[in-house]
């Protein structure tokens, strides 16, 4: 019942009325990030979905125009030459990822979730197969996000995904929201151009 019906009912009013209240600060970074940098306000990136069905997300842009396409972050030689002023805070923060509020109210993801996967993250994809992550729509935030981030080694990630996806409820969900809080205003699990870094640095 929670995760057919509740769930989808509390995603689009939490949403909504976060759309709302945060639009003042909608508008101050549309300014900031047109000032800082050329280019479009909104970025959108082809991505896997529910069912690996395909849809396109939406974030404030934080790279430069002539950064290569559909790369991971991780996978470019010097991330940082191509992140913009604005879009080292916005991504620090977290803030770029709040566009996503609009795939949430349109039904293509949830607030807790995987995160969803660009189109060519083949490694991802096939291991969330094995734990049957795909098969639930990917979210803004998720019990992934609150264990690593971007320190977490791919089969590690997917593990958590699945976790996630056997054990969904609306506590499960509410201790994800508080814990994506708390990592946000730690800054915990952000490392740019990198995934993999805690193993990384266990092996050092």
């Amino acid at each position: 019942m929670y995760n057919n019906y509740i769930k989808r009912m509390i995603d689009f009013i939490l949403s909504l009325i976060g759309l709302i209240l945060l639009s003042p600060v909608f508008i101050v970074l549309c300014f900031w990030i047109k000032m800082d940098s050329n280019g479009p306000i909104l970025f959108k990136q082809k991505r896997f979905g529910k069912n690996k069905t395909f849809f396109y997300i939406y974030k404030f842009r934080t790279m430069r125009t002539d950064t290569p396409n559909d790369m991971p972050t991780h996978m470019l030689s010097d991330p940082d030459q191509y992140i913009t002023r604005a879009g080292k805070f916005l991504r620090k923060t977290s803030l770029d990822e709040l566009p996503q509020i609009i795939n949430i109210l349109k039904g293509e993801m949830a607030i807790i979730g995987p995160r969803p996967a660009l189109w060519n993250q083949d490694d991802l994809i096939a291991e969330r197969d094995r734990y049957h992550a795909n098969d639930i729509k990917p979210g803004l935030t998720g019990w992934a996000q609150i264990n690593g981030r971007d320190e977490l080694e791919i089969e590690v990630k997917a593990k958590l995904d699945g976790d996630y996806m056997k054990h969904m409820s609306f506590l499960f969900d509410v201790k994800c929201f508080f814990g994506t809080i708390t990592s946000v205003l730690k800054s915990d699990g952000v490392v740019e151009g990198g995934t993999g870094e805690l193993h990384k640095e266990d092996s050092l």
